[in-house]
């Protein structure tokens, strides 16, 4: 006999939710609902072998007892915010796991399970109904049987006799006579289970009570007869219907095959980490678990740090130490590498010691520059990098770090060419969830349940801190071989998950490695500063800051610190009685950019402080600091570009940070002047233009925006156009503007609220033109509407390409959190998409300059731009190709346009 199982799955999910703890995840995300019902659903497929399965939720909305009694379930309290929040991603967990999810519309879970148990007896299958319901147990036959997984009971015809004290048949009418308070569903007054009972067994049947409600004497025999006109309706509302119309036959709920590429997501964002690693071990067998009984379905909560094996980490003196590893490592198939150095500048950064591992827990460290007093004799660094060379730079030797771009660079110092960098875990755990931190401590804590030693247990912090030369070599050995070991270690758990995607992997693959190596290339060529320019733009700019100072003391009527906000908010506020925009976290009046530009409106000293601040920002971060920033060995600044921190894919320029040299302003272009072409060379700037206005329309679909892309129309014109019903020849210039910040807020999700402060306008009037937008663009509303619910649904967002942009605050029961997410969820597609058409650009561009042997080099990415080095006797091929290779990084159904500039500089080439 085959067999069915069904779930009430809201019968479990408010049951877990009230007997777990408050379970949450790192994002402060409730899941203990979602860990329960899932825990559930796993023991019963141990437990129970199923021919067909089926999870089944009450929908949103009324049902048909809602109209038979309006009052039907009206003192139930709403469902609590921290439930709600849970109840997508359960859902999209259970899909995953492969049962089929039913959820109709106008009934309640009850009657679906109902319908289902019915059909499965006219088939002859056996029925097991898991709930925690007392109101199913009017199901309950011969072939239906009831379990409750939380209390472990049973509930066949016997044992409902046995519990209630009536047989299965007799259920609906005890019910009817009790009531249900939860539903708020009246039985007869006063009437609770004995005297219910007492009636069954005296009369048989409630038809029966109510043929001889005359004869019961006392109060209960008066309740009873005030609720006869009642007691049908009561009936009909506790029957659980069994011919509901279905969107599913039997046979269409066969167990499906889990979807462990989803799940590994979902759990992993959930924090169900040994979940989680159940899966990826399946994934990769060889790997050994770090829990006792990871299919016990516990998440990390339950064994913190608990180690799997023991680490077996060895320390490499000599020369017969290394070639015996050399050997390994030549016949590894994959070899996890990590460097300890003296310093975090990838440019002058030298070595201390190197760490390999070939196997889980097993890794060593070969010392070459530990200098303190007592330390035992090392290789020198030559001679072991002289030993390891030919397998450093084998590119058929593959090799993986946790960013290996910097080790390259550690090593690229020392004259060593790394090669064969196969795989990073950086850029692998960025792959799989950009929102979360990268860092090794904190991947090995979420996916290994691995408790690490610090940089900061090993050195010290503070005016106390050693550099790692200074640090004991079998301490060394400690923290360097495990940095390898868990590399290792998370790579073996990652990448399976990364593969099982494919998606995932073309970002992996196809994008972030290639980029990785471009970056390094792009890094150690640096940018070459005119200083003496730079030196002279600091002196203009600090005579300007004086002038300003002057002003600003003029206008106060008094001398004061422009640096001072209290100061500030003295004179601003309590002197010259100016309005409060905002508060400090402190309550006291806030004076920061967003105020004072508010200010400059009406009041000429908050124009001038802003100023001030505008030119003080330009000196010390640009003027002032970049001098001190070029390398000696080089002459140029190198700037270094972060992968893995914009969770949009975009990247991030630090040290200096190249990308956010304000551009508004006469000043700060003159900035980019400094950054200049040596002799014999131009600038050559690459920039797409309105890429993510082009990606809107090919994402919405827009008729509209198609229709003025595809023509080459400005944008901006036409939409001035559109939504001033005018035409496009007779916009003026403000009209313009107004369209060009409606283009680009409105893709970012702006608010009307958003876009009036923007203008300069009305709420009313900015929701009008708001109005007139999106009935013109009706295609960019509609793209908002289902990216919203898509986010909602999937907690995350993707690009053209794949990358998975993940919206942890989308379900959010903080409002403001979650508005903010769903403008998130809004932008991040086309901001996502642009990063990766920059990419894939980026990887065509610097595979044609090699294959054409070209002396040209691109040498910054700022956001849409690529910025070259061009030889002279190369500007006209590299002029007339550039574009061409650029727009062919993707295909869309708008033309992408790249504007292209060349210069001495990089301000005359923009």
């Amino acid at each position: 006999m085959k067999t069915l199982l069904l779930v009430d799955g809201s019968s479990y999910l408010y049951r877990a939710f009230h007997a777990l703890p408050d379970l949450r995840n790192r994002a402060q995300e409730p899941t203990g609902a979602i860990y329960g019902v899932l825990g559930m659903l796993r023991r019963l497929l141990k437990d129970y072998r199923a021919d067909y399965i089926a999870c089944v939720f009450d929908a949103k909305g009324k049902t048909f007892r809602d109209d038979i009694y309006p009052d039907y379930k009206a003192h139930r309290p709403p469902m609590p915010d921290t439930l709600a929040t849970q109840i997508p991603p359960l859902h999209a967990c259970i899909k995953a796991l492969g049962w089929p999810l039913l959820i109709v519309d106008g009934v309640e879970a009850d009657d679906v399970i109902g319908t289902l148990a019915t059909q499965a007896a006219r088939e002859n299958m056996r029925c097991i109904i898991s709930t925690g319901d007392k109101d199913i147990a009017q199901l309950v036959n011969p072939q239906v049987m009831l379990v409750n997984t939380m209390s472990n009971e049973t509930l066949d015809e016997a044992a409902v006799l046995a519990k209630f004290g009536v047989p299965p048949a007799r259920m609906l009418d005890y019910l009817a006579l009790v009531g249900d308070a939860v539903d708020n569903i009246p039985g007869v007054e006063k009437v609770g289970p004995k005297t219910a009972l007492k009636w069954l067994n005296q009369y048989g049947t409630l038809d029966a009570v109510i043929a001889h409600a005359s004869e019961i004497n006392g109060a209960v025999g008066m309740n009873l007869r005030t609720a006869l006109g009642w007691l049908d309706r009561s009936r009909e509302l506790l029957t659980i219907r069994c011919d509901v119309p279905l969107p599913v036959g039997l046979h269409d709920l066969a167990p499906g095959r889990a979807d462990t590429t989803k799940l590994a997501q979902l759990y992993a964002q959930l924090d169900f980490r040994s979940w989680l690693r159940e899966i990826q071990l399946e994934a990769s067998p060889g790997q050994e678990s770090t829990q006792d009984d990871a299919a016990a379905g516990g998440t990390a909560m339950d064994q913190p740090g608990k180690e799997a094996a023991p680490a077996e980490y060895h320390t490499l003196l000599t020369h017969a130490d290394l070639d015996e590893w050399l050997v390994r490592m030549r016949a590894a198939p994959l070899v996890a590498l990590d460097t300890e150095t003296t310093g975090l500048d990838p440019m002058r950064a030298r070595l201390v010691g190197i760490s390999f591992s070939m196997e889980p827990h097993r890794a060593a460290y070969l010392p070459l520059a530990h200098r303190y007093p007592g330390a035992p004799q090392q290789l020198t660094t030559d001679a072991a990098l002289e030993k390891l060379r030919p397998w450093l730079e084998d590119a058929g030797r593959p090799k993986v770090g946790q960013n290996l771009k910097y080790d390259r660079h550690v090593l690229a110092n020392h004259g060593v060419s790394l090669a064969g960098i196969a795989h990073d875990t950086l850029l692998q755990s960025y792959v799989l969830e950009s929102h979360r931190p990268h860092d090794m401590d904190s991947l090995a804590s979420r996916h290994l349940d691995v408790k690490t030693l610090t940089y900061d247990e090993v050195t010290g912090k503070g005016s106390a801190r050693i550099g790692f030369d200074q640090v004991e070599i079998e301490r060394a050995t400690q923290y360097a071989a495990e940095d390898a070991d868990v590399t290792l270690r998370l790579h073996l758990c990652l990448h399976p998950a990364i593969e099982a995607d494919e998606k995932l992997a073309y970002v992996y693959r196809s994008l972030e490695i290639p980029v990785s190596h471009i970056l390094f290339d792009m890094e150690r060529s640096g940018v070459l500063l005119d200083l003496k320019l730079l030196e002279v733009q600091s002196r203009e700019l600090g005579e300007k800051m004086l002038t300003l100072e002057t002003r600003a003391h003029a206008l106060a009527r008094q001398p004061f610190n422009l640096n001072s906000p209290r100061q500030i908010q003295e004179i601003l506020f309590t002197q010259l009685k100016l309005p409060v925009i905002k508060k400090t976290p402190g309550g006291t009046p806030s004076t920061d950019e967003d105020v004072l530009q508010q200010l400059a409106l009406d009041y000429p000293l908050a124009k001038t402080l802003l100023e001030y601040r505008g030119l003080a920002k330009l000196k010390s971060t640009y003027t002032d600091k970049l001098p001190r920033m070029v390398d000696v060995a080089t002459g140029r600044v190198h700037t270094n570009y972060a992968q893995a921190v914009a969770v949009t894919g975009r990247l991030a320029s630090n040290e200096p940070n190249l990308q956010n040299i304000p551009v508004r302003t006469a000043e700060g272009r003159r900035i980019r002047e400094a950054f200049i072409a040596p002799p014999g060379h131009c600038i050559v700037s690459a920039d797409y233009s309105q890429i993510e206005l082009r990606i809107m329309a090919h994402i919405s679909q827009d008729a509209g925006l198609l229709r003025a892309f595809a023509a080459g129309e400005d944008i901006h014109r036409a939409t001035a156009a559109e939504i001033f019903g005018i035409a496009a020849e007779t916009v003026d210039s403000e009209q313009r503007r107004y369209a060009k910040i409606i283009n680009f807020g409105l893709i970012y999700g702006m608010s009307e609220f958003g876009l009036a402060t923007q203008l300069g306008i009305e709420r009313a009037a900015a929701r009008a033109y708001m109005d007139r937008y999106f009935a013109r663009y009706p295609g960019v509303a509609q793209y908002m509407q289902h990216i919203r619910e898509t986010a909602r649904e999937a907690g995350y967002v993707e690009t053209v390409f794949g990358r998975r942009l993940w919206l942890p605050e989308i379900n959010s029961p903080n409002a403001n959190r979650r508005q903010g997410a769903e403008r998130a969820a809004i932008n991040a597609p086309m901001q996502g998409t642009a990063a990766d058409i920059i990419k894939r650009a980026m990887i065509a561009v610097h595979a044609w300059l090699n294959g054409a042997k070209l002396r040209s080099r691109l040498i910054m990415q700022v956001h849409d731009e690529l910025v070259l080095e061009v030889p002279d006797d190369e500007m006209e091929i590299v002029s007339t190709t550039l574009p061409g290779m650029m727009n062919g990084a993707a295909r869309l159904d708008v033309p992408l346009l790249v504007d292209i500039g060349t210069g001495p500089n990089w301000e005359q080439a923009h």
